[in-house]
């Protein structure tokens, strides 16, 4: 079992915390993994992205190579294109729909949204917005993470654990509505990859 995985996003929108959760839920599964990250800008806006690479075998380097993704989770739609070279051409593509305008001359929103839906195996919602309807209106990071979830070889225990641990200290309300948010994108990315 393998999975290469590319988490991209701008500064501030929880890239690192989906980075956290998804190794926790690996080691939990006995699984091998390496990361490494780009902090951008260091600041709210600047790019930030991830690589994680988890394996049932040894991992030799913390790098994705370009066009070797198994998949990419987008925070942002112009983030997903950006990205969207590291995409394997069986990749999959799971992204956010909701722009982070944070330059003057940001393409139509419906421009980049109809880019990303011409790929063969893409989830693109409205993550912020399931993640407020469901409890949570700051997870859409993890709402994203659920979406991914469903096509990764690991169960959905794990990763329901992994947040768990992930949000303990801030109470089991917090908990609670980061497992709904977690659940409903899984169940959303079910019923997308079922048409």
């Amino acid at each position: 079992m393998k999975h290469d995985i590319l988490i991209a996003g701008v500064g501030g929108q929880g890239i690192l915390t989906i980075a956290t959760i998804l190794g926790r839920a690996a080691v939990r599964e006995g699984l091998h993994l390496k990361q490494c990250e780009v902090h951008g800008m260091a600041q709210r806006g600047g790019a930030v992205y991830s690589h994680m690479r988890l394996s049932s075998g040894a991992i030799w380097s913390d790098m994705i190579p370009c066009g070797g993704a198994d998949m990419l989770i987008a925070m942002e739609p112009m983030e997903a294109l950006r990205y969207a070279a590291w995409l394997a051409p069986e990749g999959w593509l799971i992204a956010n729909e909701e722009p982070v305008v944070n330059i003057p001359d940001y393409p139509e929103p419906e421009r980049v949204h109809a880019e990303i839906r011409a790929r063969p195996r893409h989830v693109l919602f409205n993550a912020t917005e399931l993640a407020t309807k469901a409890g949570a209106s700051r997870a859409a990071n993890v709402a994203l993470l659920g979406a991914a979830s469903y096509f990764m070889q690991m169960p959905a225990a794990a990763f329901e654990q992994a947040i768990a641990d992930q949000f303990a200290s801030k109470g089991d309300k917090v908990v609670g509505a980061n497992l709904a948010v977690f659940k409903a994108a899984r169940e959303l990315a079910e019923s997308r990859a079922a048409k």
